[in-house]
């Protein structure tokens, strides 16, 4: 299928989401990986892992003019070794998703909604997010909790982040797309707002933060 959505954002951002349906072979010869990464991709036992990691190379050539090299830091937070725009990745069996911004941080994730997000409630929800679960529509909601969270989580780009305690979303009603409000506590009380943004496709969610 290849380049599934992309989409430039009202702040310049643009989401871009590839959808996985080709052989490893076919994904190696959609995109140009350097010879040491793609050594270490080789050494991932799982073929879903590595076709993942040659989806977010084949998105980012169909990103990009020019052939990105993408590095972590010591955190796990991607960046681009040749380029100053601000990036973000996640991905699921079916799906990989890039959000860039020349200026402002940023955060994505997707999940599948046909995964059980029960263990959610109890290790990243508040007391006051619980009491606001919608019995009907609950793993949705869950699903939707976990992205935001993520999504700011890969944002502060903070070790040690209690998700329960540290990152608030508000009262929300799941829709196809929508808005989300959340806040960051930092450790010293600080607090930071955010606005995310989501859409629903094909039994997944994705979830983005920018600013």
């Amino acid at each position: 299928m290849g380049l599934y959505l992309r989409k430039t954002l009202d702040n310049k951002a643009e989401v871009s989401v590839w959808q996985i349906t080709e052989t490893e072979e076919e994904l190696k010869n959609l995109c140009s990986v350097p010879t040491d990464e793609m050594e270490e991709i080789s050494l991932i036992r799982s073929e879903a892992q590595r076709k993942q990691k040659l989806a977010v190379r084949a998105l980012l050539n169909e990103i990009f003019e020019e052939k990105m090299y993408l590095n972590h830091h010591d955190n796990g937070k991607p960046y681009l070794e040749n380029c100053i725009t601000n990036i973000s990745i996640t991905h699921t069996d079916r799906y990989v998703a890039i959000i860039t911004h020349n200026e402002d941080d940023l955060g994505i994730d997707i999940e599948s909604l046909d995964r059980d997000f029960s263990a959610v409630e109890k290790k990243a929800l508040s007391e006051e997010e619980i009491e606001d679960l919608d019995s009907g529509r609950k793993n949705e909601q869950l699903a939707i909790y976990w992205c935001a969270k993520e999504a700011i989580f890969k944002r502060m780009s903070q070790n040690r982040v209690d998700f329960s305690e540290q990152i608030e979303v508000e009262k929300f009603s799941p829709k196809g797309e929508g808005e989300l409000e959340a806040t960051f506590i930092h450790k010293d009380g600080h607090e930071e707002e955010f606005d995310l943004e989501y859409i629903t496709f094909d039994r997944h969610i994705l979830v983005w933060v920018v600013g």
